[in-house]
């Protein structure tokens, strides 16, 4: 009798299965954290950095990020696997959720394969061993999709608290990254197309909802407003819509090809051909309809996007929750027993291939993946010899080291911790290209007039070089110093030494400096 009630609450074999893949394969992925030699690579370094001023937004993501990025380093420490310790608990949260939903509205059978499919997602896989806003967003979008469609069958005082535990984990979704936006975009679909969907809000339901949602958001928009809204600002200007290469069939093939590698091609291949075949015959059931209004926005506009522009492949990651519950359900329900169990196989492969890459990068050189693994690689190699330049001038003679490129300022704050404006040594900085700051680094540690007495300037950009030491009065001969990355890739740097920064007038219109004179000389 224990056994049949625990049931009813969704505690049955599939249950079970879920939550011992879900912790095997969550501790094989922390396992792997903690043994690969991979760096952080700059956008990492940058969520790090972040964490050391805890803030309710920061210039290009919202605050989730650092929160929990601080909250594992002070568990364990400053080092690589601590940082990225939250993103393989995270997925493991979703996962569970991602079984709920599909029990909830097609059957345990359903919600296992849905569990399975997504635990072992390519882009899942690869979330789980870097730290990023998108796996904590999946996870607030799956419990805020997990109360929404426990609603209709909730009563009472059960309707109210799931009511305002659906606004609070949207709002919590928000805070890890903006693309947040699409769950009400779904949410918005659904009740415009199923009366059904419209009858379960009631006037409290929805003020709760709200109230929850407005609530936990509330401190971020605060912080927007009191900075100029450059969060917003920034996520708009990726999207580059005023760019000269519109219409772009090229990057539009990409981003459509790269679903299906980051989705796992036959479930994106299920996803598509079923919403387009069961649309056209009007036998979409009401769990799939729901479900559609989820998946679709995200995936339909992102494409317009990359159409227009360019899209990266884990832009319509907010879609991929209700996808991947889909895709399951219609597998199972048109007994597609084998493409199922082939969808499975065919990822757990992929995911144990990158596990061993990971491991042991030089697998990847010899398997020709060393493209992909290019940057986590080293930063810690070039901030050290960034480092040791600085080092060679006499004690307290230099006022700043000052790059040009922000991923190197990210990764040599990050590597260089312990060195960078500690014990007398002097502070990093970043030299601002343009008129007016482009990125965090820019904004927030720009190279100034005050600092730059004696600065060792590092460039990354070897179109940079030149600009940059027009912006000082004097400079010194050159350095090239390189890192190989593999046998095929290295990072390159010029140093110099540059007296009296006085930076040289930028154009109006283009923001850009008005001439570009001579690099420094080679000695």
């Amino acid at each position: 009798m224990a056994r049949s009630r625990l049931s009813e609450y969704g505690f049955d074999d599939h249950w079970r299965a879920v939550l011992l893949i879900t912790v095997g394969l969550t501790i094989v992925r922390l396992v792997t954290l903690f043994a690969s030699p991979l760096e952080l690579y700059p956008d990492e370094a940058q969520y790090w950095l972040w964490s050391r001023t805890l803030d309710w937004g920061y210039y290009s993501k919202p605050p989730m990020v650092a929160w929990l990025i601080l909250t594992t380093t002070a568990i364990g420490g400053d080092a690589e696997p601590w940082v990225r310790l939250s993103s393989p608990l995270l997925h493991a949260g979703t996962t569970l959720c991602v079984y709920g939903i599909g029990r909830r509205l097609y059957g345990s059978s359903s919600g296992f394969a849905a569990a399975a499919l997504y635990l072992l997602m390519p882009a899942v896989q690869l979330s789980s061993l870097v730290v990023a806003t998108d796996a904590s967003m999946l996870l607030f979008l799956a419990l805020s999709l997990l109360a929404y469609v426990e609603l209709p069958t909730s009563e009472g005082r059960r309707r109210l608290w799931l009511a305002a535990g659906f606004g609070a984990a949207t709002g919590l979704a928000f805070l890890a990254k903006y693309a947040a936006i699409y769950a009400l975009i779904g949410l918005a679909l659904h009740l415009l197309i199923s009366p059904q969907a419209r009858v379960i809000w009631s006037l409290k339901t929805t003020a709760l909802a709200l109230a929850a949602f407005l609530l936990v958001l509330a401190p971020n928009l605060a912080w927007n407003a009191a900075h100029g809204f450059s969060t917003v600002q920034h996520t708009a200007a990726n999207a580059n819509w005023s760019g000269q290469s519109l219409f772009n069939f090229q990057e539009l093939s990409d981003f459509v090809l790269s679903q299906f590698g980051v989705f796992g091609p036959i479930p994106f291949a299920v996803l598509v051909g079923g919403a387009v075949l069961l649309t056209i015959r009007r036998q979409l059931q009401p769990a799939d309809l729901l479900l559609l209004c989820y998946a679709a926005p995200p995936l339909l506009i992102v494409t317009l996007q990359s159409f227009i522009s360019r899209a990266n492949a884990n832009w319509a990651g907010a879609g991929y929750v209700a996808g991947i519950v889909l895709a399951a359900a219609w597998l199972m329900r048109w007994r597609a027993r084998w493409w199922l169990i082939g969808a499975v196989v065919m990822q757990a492969a992929v995911a144990a291939l990158f596990l061993a890459c990971v491991l042991t990068p030089p697998l990847a050189d010899t398997l020709g993946l060393a493209n992909a693994f290019k940057r986590a690689k080293g930063w810690e190699q070039m901030t050290e010899e960034i480092a040791n330049r600085a080092l060679r001038e006499p004690t307290g003679s230099l006022s700043a080291v000052a790059v040009d490129d922000r991923f190197m300022f990210n990764a040599a704050a990050y590597y260089g911790r312990e060195y960078f404006g500690k014990n007398g040594e002097p502070p990093l900085k970043m030299w601002v290209r343009e008129a007016h700051p482009q990125n965090q680094a820019e904004t927030t540690e720009p190279l100034t007039a005050e600092l730059g007495k004696r600065v060792l300037a590092v460039s990354l950009e070897p179109a940079f070089a030149p600009e940059m030491a027009a912006d000082f009065k004097s400079v010194s001969s050159y350095q090239i110093v390189s890192v190989w990355l593999d046998s095929k890739r290295r990072r390159r740097a010029e140093m110099f030494i540059g007296e009296t920064f006085a930076p040289m007038p930028r154009d109006p219109v283009t923001g850009l400096p008005v001439k570009k004179p001579p690099a420094p000389k080679q000695p």
